[in-house]
């Protein structure tokens, strides 16, 4: 499959384990903050799908153990704040113009889309450079 459409996809599980993990903290917790740990909580599951499935489809990843698998998982998740601030920028704007769950998961979705775009060049350069890939050594 190409890697740019199996990507695509990849972003869309993400992006759905995202929001649908959003909706069940914000169901679950109500109160002061509701929205923002909701957010933290969706941007973590989220991260960690994407995390799963870019470094064994797209980059062909392989950590030699496991204290390689986290330090790479640690330098992916620096790269992720950048585009962090991209996609909660995005959800939050549209939170405060629309005032509704709706509008701010649309406003997630586009910055998500924004963003995934963007962390794919970072991962690229700086996560997952050529020499890390399976049988390049």
């Amino acid at each position: 499959m190409n890697i740019a459409l199996l990507y695509a996809l990849f972003a869309v599980i993400s992006t759905a384990a995202n929001i649908g993990s959003q909706d069940i903290a914000v169901r679950a917790y109500t109160g002061f903050g509701s929205i923002p740990f909701s957010v933290v909580v969706g941007t973590g599951i989220g991260l960690i799908v994407k995390y799963v499935l870019d470094k064994q489809w797209i980059f062909q990843f392989k950590a030699n153990n496991a204290k390689h698998d986290a330090s790479t998982f640690v330098l992916y998740t620096i790269m992720g704040l950048v585009t962090t601030v991209i996609f909660w920028g995005f959800e939050f704007g549209f939170n405060h113009v629309f005032h509704t769950k709706e509008g701010r998961y649309v406003g997630a979705v586009i910055g998500l889309a924004i963003g995934y775009i963007t962390k794919y060049h970072l991962d690229k350069k700086f996560v997952f450079p050529s020499s890390q890939r399976i049988g390049q050594e």
